[in-house]
């Protein structure tokens, strides 16, 4: 399991913490989880299967009172991004379904995480949601946000959009907001991003299937550790697909699958994933391409890695998928948390 490293007394909270990546990132810098909410039993199961939990795992943060939450340091919030996201939009747009603020059930959880920076008036806060976030509703939605932060709450407050590209080989846009409750001259652009050009490729991530790596079933077969053939898209799958492709070609859109060897870098995974895995297909001689391994979507979003331990996915193959696409890149959350500790450590 993830531990803290000891020397920066530093105390978190996870609020809305899926499978944990910005804990992971936290800790990595010495810091320790105080309280935990994350309303999925599933992500719960994977959370619990990975960490040192100490405290009771909280579902719904509605239902938390603030005197029920110890004191912090820095709040940490990956809030629900499908109202905001330019596929929740057009999902909830289809359905005839509110989106935004409007969506009573995630969209005005931000207003729990100004409720609880309102009580407990920790020394700093990281947000993060898709980058969509600062367009939506023509940037009312933001603005709105950033009020509340800066003007109502009274935070120092920068942003910025990441592309996680050049720590691992996906291209992954998110937007991170830190805010201080003092002025430290705290700013993203200090933030030491990777070269994108000289970033890892997907090799880096995939099942050498050379015998280098200790089987691991499901998810590999035999000695030396094939991806297992349940993997590998059935031929009608796969016809569906370059059909569908071609429908779009046709109307000059660019929407079907996308098709990977070890040498490039995949499209964002997403939470869909788990339906057909038409973003990031792995191609193969042969035969039809196949989708990446559970094992394969924690490589590629920094849950497993160099120095970090192996990450448990004790749920279905549906459910991982669903988990590491909704989840942060955990070396982007380490960075940003180094360059963030020193001002925490000032405000504190």
């Amino acid at each position: 399991m993830a531990s803290e490293k000891p020397g920066t007394g530093l105390r978190f909270i996870d609020l809305f913490a899926g499978i944990g990546g910005m804990r992971m990132g936290f800790e990595a810098v010495g810091g320790r989880c105080v309280f935990t909410s994350e309303w999925d039993p599933w992500c719960q199961q994977t959370y619990c299967a990975n960490f040192a939990v100490d405290h009771p795992v909280r579902g719904d943060i509605r239902h938390v009172s603030e005197g029920e939450i110890p004191e912090h340091d820095v709040l940490l919030a990956g809030f629900p991004c499908q109202p905001f996201s330019v596929a929740g939009v057009s999902a909830r747009n289809a359905l005839g379904r509110p989106h935004g603020f409007r969506c009573q059930t995630q969209g005005t959880l931000f207003f729990e995480i100004a409720r609880i920076l309102a009580s407990h008036r920790p020394a700093a806060f990281l947000l993060e949601n898709v980058k969509n976030l600062v367009r939506h509703d023509q940037g009312r939605t933001f603005k709105i946000i950033m009020q509340t932060l800066t003007e109502e709450l009274g935070y120092h407050v920068d942003w910025r959009i990441i592309n996680a590209r050049g720590w691992v080989p996906q291209r992954r846009e998110r937007i991170f907001i830190a805010g201080f409750r003092a002025d430290t001259g705290f700013s993203f652009k200090d933030l030491q991003v990777p070269d994108p050009d000289k970033g890892p490729r997907l090799r880096s991530i995939l099942h050498p299937e050379d015998g280098t790596e200790e089987p691991e079933p499901p998810y590999t077969e035999g000695p030396t550790a094939k991806v297992a053939a349940k993997y590998t898209l059935s031929e009608k799958l796969w016809s569906c697909l370059i059909n569908h492709k071609e429908r779009h070609r046709q109307k000059g859109n660019g929407f079907g699958y996308g098709l990977f060897g070890p040498d490039d870098v995949a499209r964002t995974l997403l939470a869909r994933y788990c339906y057909d895995g038409a973003e990031i297909l792995i191609r193969q001689d042969g035969k039809p391409p196949r989708k990446l391994t559970p094992r394969e979507c924690a490589r590629l979003m920094g849950f497993d890695g160099p120095g970090r331990r192996l990450f448990r996915i004790p749920v279905s193959d549906t459910r991982a998928y669903r988990q590491f696409g909704n989840a942060v890149v955990v070396p982007v959350v380490e960075s940003i948390a180094r360059l963030m500790l020193p001002h925490i450590l000032q405000v504190k």
